[in-house]
Order: C-alpha cells, then structure tokens, then sequence
C-alpha cells in the first residue's frame, strides 16, 4: 500500500510557552501521485490559545488541497539528492537510497532552525494491536553529564526502556528512554507521548521497548544524533493519533 499519512506540527513560540500543536494531515500516495493536506483539530486549539498562523498556501482553515506534486512546506524540509552529502544524510537516517521524500521526513522530522515546524508519522496499529516507530531522541542535551557520557557508548541494537513520565514539570507527561544501567538518556517526540502515556491506563499489560539504531558522529546535527527504533503493544481496537486534536476538518 503506497498510500502514507504524516502531521504538521506548531510549536508556539511566545515566552513562557513553547507548547506544541497538531495541526494539519498530509495523505500521500506516491504511486498516482497525489497529496492532500487538511488542517485538524489542533490547528484551532492552536488558533485559540496561541493565535496560530495559517500557512500562506493554504489560508483556509477549513480548505481541502491537493496536488500531483508534494508541497513545498515539506518538500523544503528534505535535503536535494544533488548534494554531495545525500548519501551520508540517508545513511544517518538508517534509510537505503533511493528513499522517497515522505520516507525521509517520517524519520528526519524536517526540522528547521528558521520555523517552528516539525513532521511527524501517523503511527497505526496492527490487528493486534502491535507496533512499531523510529524517531530520534529528544531532549538528551539537558540529561547528566554521566548520561552523557553513556550517549557516546551506545551500540547498535543496543536495548533500551521505554517508561511513561508524569513528572517532568516542563514538558508535561512525556515517555523517557533509559539504558539497561539505568541512565535516563532522553525522551521521545511528544507526538508519541499522549498515546504512550494515556494508553497506559487502559492496558491490561503496558509493554514498551526500544533499542538503538544508529549513533550519528559530530558534526551530525544534535537532532540527528541518536536514531531509536520502539515497538509495542496497545489493547486490541486501540487506534493512536484518533482524538478531536487529529482529526480533519473537512472529510
């Protein structure tokens, strides 16, 4: 199935905020192709707490847009294959070229230091309600210097715990990753986060892991450096990324 769905997120910038928001979907299938970006429901959560912009190309909240070719806001965020250094940006990626664009932003994120904007995957859940993401690690700049310290001897396939956080003051619930020996090395996106901790609640048996893909060398950007690979299991008919803040405004 070619058909893939990633999320726009907002991060509103003013001091003494720098909440972050959901607020549009991009549906791609790369086989017709076709795109279509929506804004959702956090576009007017946003609107309302943080008076959030809406994108110059899309100035209709409630717009449906399509197009055969990927919009710029994303295509912007996806290095040119004609750099020299394409093939070592892949690899830090943990992706085999040719890789198309939505397969590089669902990993990469598309940060950019110029906007407050960032993508993410739809994570879906398999019949059984398994399953599987990479992401890479958040927040280990402000972990200790022995977490440090234990970031730069991490190893491929090396395996790591996932555990729901409900007590970091700055950034609300949020899921932290440990190493075996108990060094807390950072966390993951918050777009996982409500899932990872309101799922918890409600399951039976909660069971998160994640182990270590690739450790990116310097001068690899900070948000590229430690690339995570986390699985696990929700109740069966559990659907992530399905409440009023994700969902389409128009059909």
């Amino acid at each position: 199935m070619s058909a893939k769905t990633l999320y726009l997120a907002w991060q509103d910038k003013r001091e003494g905020s720098r909440e972050w928001f959901p607020v549009a979907q991009l549906d791609a299938d790369a086989e017709y192709p076709l795109y279509r970006f929506r804004y959702i429901g956090g576009a007017e959560k946003a609107k309302r707490k943080a008076n959030f912009p809406l994108l110059l190309e899309f100035p209709n909240l409630k717009g449906d847009y399509s197009s055969p070719y990927l919009f710029p806001i994303f295509k912007n965020r996806v290095m040119s294959d004609r750099r020299p250094d394409f093939e070592e940006y892949l690899r830090s990626l943990d992706l085999d070229n040719p890789a198309t664009p939505i397969e590089i932003l669902s990993v990469s994120g598309g940060r950019r230091v110029t906007d407050p904007y960032e993508v993410f995957p739809k994570i879906s859940a398999s019949p059984d309600g398994g399953f599987t993401c990479r992401f890479f690690l958040n927040g280990w700049r402000h972990v200790s210097e022995a977490a440090i310290k234990r970031i730069e001897s991490l190893q491929p396939n090396e395996e790591l715990r996932a555990t729901p956080d409900m007590t970091n003051p700055a950034i609300g619930a949020a899921v932290r990753i440990q190493t075996a020996d108990c060094h807390t090395i950072g966390w993951t996106p918050r777009y996982l986060a409500g899932d990872l901790v309101g799922a918890t609640g409600k399951l039976a048996k909660p069971n998160y892991s994640a182990k270590v893909v690739r450790v990116n060398p310097l001068p690899v950007p900070w948000n590229r450096r430690v690339l995570v690979e986390m699985r696990g299991r929700w109740d069966k008919g559990y659907e992530p990324m399905s409440g009023p803040d994700f969902a389409p405004l128009v059909e």
